[in-house]
């Protein structure tokens, strides 16, 4: 694809994301991610890592309705979202956890991290920061899962990823690598999409 179509590609979910009122365009990854796996269904309780600038939680309310449940946390301040219960802090510090289950109150249906590390151009870097995050992501979920809830984990591709995949399909059947349309075409992230959490079994 050359540089032009690229640009028009990217220029095309930025100008959707103004249009209809989301935040950042990486709405769009979750948007497709929903349509091709039904992760996140009415009244569900989900958390989202990593959550700002919060397109994500945008779309997980116009999802799980009035009878559901959003919590967002991220290192940033978050400006509000409606019906979005915001909280700061660093979801690989185990006091931060505490508080995520707290204010759940309950085992959630959904865990969602779309975080990311700030990317220094080192692939390799960026690629174990990245797997970190996820990794934390992933002990949040087992901590917060009901039996055959879903879990989104957002990672950079590399050599420590298909150990991360193993050890996720250990407690998850179905699980799929997946890397949404609305993905920079120079970007090397994916997704793992993981179904029927095998816990409290």
């Amino acid at each position: 694809m050359s540089h032009w179509r690229k640009q028009q590609h990217l220029d095309r979910y930025f100008r959707m994301a103004k249009e209809e009122g989301y935040r950042a365009r990486s709405a769009y990854k979750l948007l497709q991610i929903q349509e091709k796996y039904r992760i996140i269904r009415k009244g569900n309780i989900v958390i989202d890592l990593g959550a700002a600038p919060g397109s994500w939680c945008q779309v997980v309310t116009k999802i799980v309705g009035g009878r559901g449940r959003v919590i967002a946390l991220d290192l940033q301040p978050i400006e509000p979202v409606d019906g979005v219960t915001m909280l700061q802090g660093d979801m690989t510090d185990s006091e931060v956890q505490a508080q995520v289950i707290e204010t759940a109150g309950r085992k959630v249906d959904v865990v969602l991290s779309d975080a990311a590390p700030s990317t220094t151009g080192i692939k390799l870097r960026d690629h174990v920061i990245s797997i970190e995050l996820a990794r934390a992501a992933f002990e949040v979920a087992q901590k917060l899962l009901v039996s055959n809830g879903n879990m989104v984990l957002k990672v950079f591709e590399g050599e420590d990823l298909p150990a991360l995949i193993r050890d996720v399909k250990r407690l998850f059947r179905p699980v799929k690598v997946h890397t949404p349309p609305a993905t920079r075409n120079e970007s090397w992230e994916s997704f793992i999409v993981a179904r029927g959490f095998k816990g409290d079994r």
